[in-house]
């Protein structure tokens, strides 16, 4: 049997094994989903068929083959719920040959100072509180990305590229979870017209779960909570196609970049656009002008959903996010106004960095 049959016997076995998951969660490693770079989320995310730097390791891994130097590093930070939750991401990209390009980013996603109230009470039958016996633990999420992206000879104008990820999941000392994943994407650029589509998770992502209920056991059981049992959670394939346009105009001076990007999920109905027992999908549009390619203007709009309010009527949502951008020379400095969810009236202040090395 040729190698490329068994590959794709494996592939498909996966996938029909992750499709087949009636346990899984809908919304597993949601953190994933959030976003990096400021660029990309004042564009809200728009990003599957016109991202081009190293954040392309998050987005599609296609896009790296679009940075122009030879080393690209890229930071961002975030802090979400007043400051409660922080999100952290760091990349770095470079340039193999003319052909190829290698990238690592990692995303933390945690909150802190968390406090640990199971030994409040001691086991003596003293009602009355011990302060001192409070610990504090950290509840936060990781992710690991190792991308490659590689020129298509076949057809000029074509670009793959393939994101391992690695995750790692604490609930302080009571749990943690390891998982592995994989993602495949590719960009099609045609004259002024780019072409995206990107599958996360595309043989399911499996997170093995590890609790240590020697700690929390008892207690659990004396106040009725469930006890977690050891497992694994499977993160469901996901698609996203984008296409995207990019014009010059007055004497190059002004430039102009749309794009809409369409997310189609398959763990039944979700509260999106378009819905369906077989596929939901979300659409999102994201709009850049630039001035001579130094400062840039972004906005965005996607997340749309029906809300009901006290009264039992219905309403469509939809959040829009805005973003800035100044690039001097090889440093671009980065920032995006982001809502935290539809209809919430929060938003969050997202700055990031990004610098080009020859």
């Amino acid at each position: 049997m040729k190698k490329g049959t068994v590959l794709f016997i494996i592939i498909f076995c996966s996938v029909h094994f992750a499709f087949g998951q009636l346990t899984a969660p809908k919304y597993s490693n949601e953190f994933l989903n959030i976003g990096v770079g400021s660029r990309a989320l004042g564009m809200f995310n728009v990003q599957a068929a016109t991202v081009g730097d190293v954040t392309a390791g998050y987005w599609n891994p296609a896009g790296l083959l679009k940075i122009q130097s030879k080393y690209e590093l890229a930071g961002m930070h975030a802090e979400y719920f007043a400051g409660m939750a922080k999100y952290d991401y760091l990349g770095a990209a470079v340039r193999l040959d003319s052909n190829s390009v290698l990238a690592i980013n990692a995303i933390r996603f945690g909150t802190d100072e968390i406090p640990n109230t199971l030994n409040l009470y001691d086991n003596q039958g003293n009602n009355t509180p011990n302060y001192n016996n409070i610990s504090y633990f950290s509840s936060a999420d990781y992710a690991f990305l190792v991308s490659f992206a590689r020129t298509n000879n076949l057809l000029p104008g074509l670009n793959l590229g393939a994101t391992l990820k690695v995750i790692h999941r604490t609930v302080g000392p009571f749990g943690n979870a390891w998982g592995f994943g994989l993602d495949a994407g590719a960009q099609y650029v045609r004259k002024n017209w780019q072409f995206g589509l990107m599958a996360r998770d595309v043989t399911g992502t499996y997170n093995a779960w590890s609790f240590n209920t020697a700690l929390f056991e008892k207690t659990f059981a004396q106040t009725g909570n469930e006890i977690p049992q050891n497992s694994i959670e499977v993160t469901l394939p996901r698609l996203i196609f984008g296409v995207g346009r990019s014009k010059r105009f007055k004497q190059d001076k002004f430039g102009l970049l749309a794009g809409v990007d369409f997310d189609f999920t398959f763990d039944r109905k979700r509260n999106v656009l378009v819905k369906s027992n077989f596929a939901s999908i979300d659409p999102h549009v994201g709009l850049e002008l630039d001035y001579k390619k130094i400062v840039f203007l972004r906005a965005g709009a996607g997340n749309t959903q029906q809300i009901k309010d006290f009264d039992g009527k219905s309403k469509t949502d939809v959040q829009a996010n805005f973003g800035v951008g100044i690039k001097i020379n090889r440093v671009s400095i980065d920032y995006a106004l982001t809502g935290v969810g539809a209809n919430a009236n929060l938003y969050s202040n997202i700055f990031s960095l990004k610098l080009a090395l020859k």
